[in-house]
């Protein structure tokens, strides 16, 4: 019944954020091939079929959440937040490589493995969206001043 309970508060959330990406959201130019709409577009309606999925046929086994989990979740929202706060200033290979270095280590994950997979996310996610999907993302506001001093000084 909990299920049901959160799907039908979620959903009604939802359907809000729906309705901003089908009737509010307008860009006046696409810059990348899906256009600014796009995306939140897709993730309202995935969003929806998920969550009446959970309303037709809620998961039967019920699960009990220790103390030592919501403190993992709750540090898990803090660590988006905090990639969010330094997505721009750092960059996105830099922010990704802090933020995937951290959960993977919360996760269990080994220094050298988490640190492994930190960097691998942020250079090839950096590549994949730049590359293929022809995304801009930002290289940094703290770090793009220090490349040019570097650039300047070997000059």
């Amino acid at each position: 019944m909990a299920n049901r309970i959160f799907a039908a508060l979620l959903l009604v959330v939802t359907l809000g954020y729906a309705f901003i990406a089908f009737a509010v959201i307008k860009a006046p130019f696409q810059y990348d091939p899906l256009g600014p709409e796009s995306w939140p577009r897709i993730l309202s309606v995935v969003a929806i079929l998920c969550l009446l999925t959970i309303l037709w046929r809620p998961d039967a086994a019920g699960f009990d959440v220790t103390g030592h989990v919501w403190f993992r979740l709750t540090a898990a929202v803090a660590l988006l937040f905090a990639y969010a706060e330094l997505y721009e200033p750092l960059g996105f290979i830099l922010s990704t490589i802090l933020f995937g270095t951290v959960l993977a280590a919360m996760l269990g994950a080994t220094k050298l493995r988490a640190l492994g997979f930190g960097v691998a996310a942020g250079i090839a996610g950096y590549l994949l969206c730049v590359t293929l999907m022809d995304l801009n993302l930002p290289r940094g506001d703290l770090i793009v001043p220090l490349l040019d001093a570097g650039q300047q000084g070997a000059n």
